[in-house]
C-alpha cells in the first residue's frame, strides 16, 4: 500500500516541447503558430508545438507527408542541437539552484531530491522554479512531485496535461485514496519505463492503468517481468528503488554516426565522414576518462529505395592495446572501412562504435611499453582547444573541410547563444 509520510520527495522538472521552446525563445514570432524543428536531414517531426499537434502530428511522421500544412501556417525548422544543447545546460544550471540533489536525466528533464524540506511548501517553491527558468532561460517547464521518481515522472505528465494545475502537480503526502484516482487516469503505456511490448503483456492480466499497476503483486510482476518492472509497482506504491544518479555512470558503448545529405559513393567521402565520427566518439571517450579495445565501423544503404541494391556491413578492429587518443581510434576506423567498402554500393548512413570500454586508470600497458601516452595528451590537448576556440578548430588532417556528405539542414535557425557573429540583435 502507498506510503506516503517520508520525508523525501522527488521532483521532475521537464521543458515543454523543448526544442521549439529553444527556437521560440529567441524569434517570438513562432509564440501561438504551429512549429515542428525536423530530425537529421529533415526527415521526420522530433518535437511539436501543441497548436502542431493539435493539426494531427504525430511525432515521428516524415516531414514530406507533411509538406502540404505549410498552406495551414505549418512552419518546419531543421535541427539546431548546438543550440539546444547550450539552452539545457542554462536550464539546469538555473534549475539546480533550487535544490543540492540534482540529477540531469537528458537534455530537457531533471530529477530533483528534496529531503530536509518537510516544513517547505514544495508546491510553490516548484512555482518558482518554474517562474525561474521562464524569465531566465525562456523555456516553459511543468513539474512533478513525488515520493519515487516513478511517481513524480508520473506527476509530471499529469502536469501537462491539466492546465488548471498551473504547470506544478504534487502527488506527495496525498491519501493514499487520492493517489490511486489520479493513478487510475493514466494508461500503464505511460508508466515510466513500461513501454509497449510490456503494455500487450500486462494487459493480458488486466492490468490497464497505472493503478491497476501499482495494485499487482510485486512477487509474481518479479517472477513474470523482471526485477526491474517489480521495482516500477514498489516506486507506485510511494517506496523509491531508485536513487538520484548525480554522477552519470559511464558508457559502456559509444556510437557516434550520421545520415547523409545526400548519397555517397566515393570511399573518400565515406572516409571523412568516418574520421568525423570517430573523433566525436573519441571526445566523448576521453571525457570519461575511458579506454575502449575495439572500434567498429559500419556502413548503410537506403532501406526505403527499394529499387537501389542494399548492403549493410559492419568490421570490428581489434585495438593491440585499449586506447583513447584520436590517431590510434583514426588509424582502426580506416582499417574498418578498408574491409567493408564496395564500391557499387550508394551509401546513406555511416557510422563508428567504441566497444569493449575499461577506465583508463585499469588500462594494462603493452607488454613492450609501446601505449602510445604522448598521443594520448595530444589528444587531450587538441579537446581542449576546441573546448575554448569552437568544436574542429583544429582537427586531423585526414578530414576534409568540404564535407559533400554534410546533414542536410534546409532551414537552420542561427546559433544564437554559440556563435557570436550570431548573436540576436534587439532593434
Amino acid at each position: 500500500m502507498p506510503s506516503m509520510r517520508s520525508d523525501r520527495v522527488f521532483a521532475l522538472v521537464d521543458g515543454n516541447n523543448f526544442y521549439v521552446s529553444c527556437e521560440r525563445a529567441f524569434n517570438p514570432r513562432l509564440e501561438g503558430r504551429p512549429v515542428i524543428v525536423l530530425s537529421n536531414n529533415d526527415g521526420c517531426a522530433v518535437a511539436r508545438s501543441q497548436e502542431a499537434k493539435d493539426m494531427g502530428i504525430v511525432m515521428g511522421e516524415p516531414w514530406f507527408r507533411l509538406r502540404h500544412l505549410e498552406r495551414r501556417g505549418l512552419i518546419a525548422l531543421s535541427s539546431n542541437y548546438a543550440l539546444y544543447a547550450d539552452m539545457s545546460a542554462r536550464m539546469m544550471s538555473v534549475i539546480g539552484q533550487f535544490c543540492p540533489r540534482q540529477e540531469v536525466y537528458s537534455i530537457d528533464e531533471s530529477f530533483l531530491e528534496f529531503e530536509g524540506f518537510a516544513r517547505w511548501n514544495l508546491t510553490e517553491h516548484c512555482r518558482d522554479i518554474r517562474d525561474r527558468v521562464r524569465k531566465w532561460v525562456g523555456i516553459p517547464v511543468c513539474v512533478g512531485l513525488g515520493a519515487t521518481k516513478t511517481l513524480a515522472k508520473l506527476a509530471n505528465r499529469i502536469a501537462k496535461k491539466a492546465p488548471e494545475m498551473g504547470g506544478v502537480c504534487n502527488l506527495s503526502g496525498m491519501s493514499e485514496a487520492g493517489l490511486f484516482e489520479y493513478l487510475g487516469r493514466v494508461d500503464v503505456r505511460d508508466v515510466w519505463g513500461i513501454g509497449s511490448r510490456l503494455t500487450e503483456k500486462l494487459a493480458s492480466m488486466r492490468i490497464l492503468t497505472a493503478a491497476d499497476l501499482a495494485r499487482a503483486n510485486p512477487d509474481l510482476i518479479r517472477m513474470r517481468f523482471g526485477v526491474q518492472v517489480e521495482r516500477t509497482v514498489r516506486e507506485l506504491n510511494g517506496l523509491p528503488c531508485f536513487d538520484l544518479e548525480t554522477e552519470p555512470p559511464p558508457k559502456q558503448q559509444i556510437v557516434s554516426s550520421r545520415s547523409f545529405g545526400r548519397l555517397v559513393e566515393d570511399k573518400r567521402s565515406l572516409a571523412d565522414a568516418l574520421h568525423t565520427y570517430v573523433a566525436r566518439a573519441g571526445e566523448k571517450l576521453r571525457r570519461q576518462d575511458s579506454v575502449c579495445s575495439t572500434v567498429g565501423v559500419f556502413l548503410m544503404t537506403n532501406r526505403f529505395m527499394p529499387d537501389e541494391p542494399q548492403y549493410h556491413p559492419m568490421a570490428s578492429i581489434s585495438l593491440p592495446f585499449p586506447a583513447q587518443d584520436g590517431f590510434t581510434l583514426a588509424k582502426a576506423a580506416q582499417r574498418g572501412l578498408d574491409a567493408v567498402y564496395k564500391p557499387e554500393f550508394r551509401y546513406q548512413k555511416a557510422g563508428v562504435m567504441l566497444m569493449g570500454l575499461a577506465p583508463a586508470a585499469q588500462r594494462q600497458e603493452s607488454l613492450f611499453g609501446d601505449a602510445p601516452s604522448g598521443r594520448q595528451d595530444l589528444s587531450k590537448l587538441l579537446d581542449g582547444i576546441n573546448d575554448r576556440m569552437g568544436r574542429d578548430s583544429v582537427r586531423l588532417a585526414v578530414a576534409n573541410q568540404s564535407r559533400p556528405w554534410a546533414m542536410k539542414r534546409g532551414n537552420v535557425s542561427p546559433a544564437y547563444t554559440s556563435s557570436w557573429k550570431q548573436v540576436a540583435i534587439v532593434r
